[in-house]
């Protein structure tokens, strides 16, 4: 069974999706199901208007976006509360807001090259660069940081990343979601037929998974 998340690395729901998500397969594997999953990353931009290699503090960019620091105070401490439950520590007053094309294009290559659990721990780490190091996850360098922490070949992925490749897969992402009606992230496609929007609770995750893969 293959699961398909289109989610992106500057969004706090999708890092507390995927832990949650994680757990729920977890519990399955304790059960002695799903064992069979594969779980892969498609790109999503939240904000595909950021200049490349240009970067808004996350306090900043969450102002201009709900009318003002009061109410992206009162966010930014929700999903900050959210996300310890789930283990991630959010240091959001340090996180730097940037395009993400450049950490997309890497995990398309890491997926393509290498394969989707590599894939999800260079996810693991571009989520953690930005939520918790206050790290640009839009510059060449943190991105290849990651891809270092994360137990991956830099020199490949350098190479691939200076040349232009990989936007036009990024792209075919993203017009994926508009054509399954995506209009928020993190969204789990089951096979291609279920839909699971937003980071539901772990019990849901796990029922509806467990649907899924005696549906089969």
């Amino acid at each position: 069974m293959r699961v398909e998340v289109w989610s992106d690395v500057v969004c706090p729901w999708c890092y507390i999706g995927k832990r949650r998500f994680e757990e729920a397969i977890a519990r399955l594997h304790a059960a002695g199901q799903g064992t069979d999953i594969e779980v892969v990353y498609r790109a999503y931009q939240l904000d595909p208007s950021a200049p490349p290699g240009g970067s808004v503090p996350a306090r900043e960019a969450y102002a201009r976006k709900f009318g003002g620091y009061e109410r992206a105070d009162q966010i930014i401490d929700h999903v900050t509360r959210i996300a310890a439950d789930s283990g991630i520590d959010f240091r959001m007053d340090r996180a730097i807001r940037a395009n993400t094309m450049l950490a997309h294009r890497a995990l398309h290559f890491v997926l393509t090259e290498i394969g989707s659990t590599a894939q999800a721990a260079l996810k693991e780490e571009l989520l953690r660069s930005y939520f918790t190091n206050g790290e640009n996850v839009g510059d060449i360098d943190v991105v290849l940081s990651c891809v270092e922490r994360a137990g991956l070949d830099v020199d490949s992925l350098r190479d691939w990343l200076e040349s232009d490749s990989g936007v036009t897969e990024v792209a075919a992402d993203i017009e994926a979601a508009q054509m399954r009606d995506i209009t928020g992230v993190p969204a789990f496609v089951i096979d291609d037929r279920f839909l699971i929007p937003g980071a539901q609770e772990v019990d849901v995750f796990e029922q509806l998974l467990t649907r899924a893969v005696n549906s089969r």
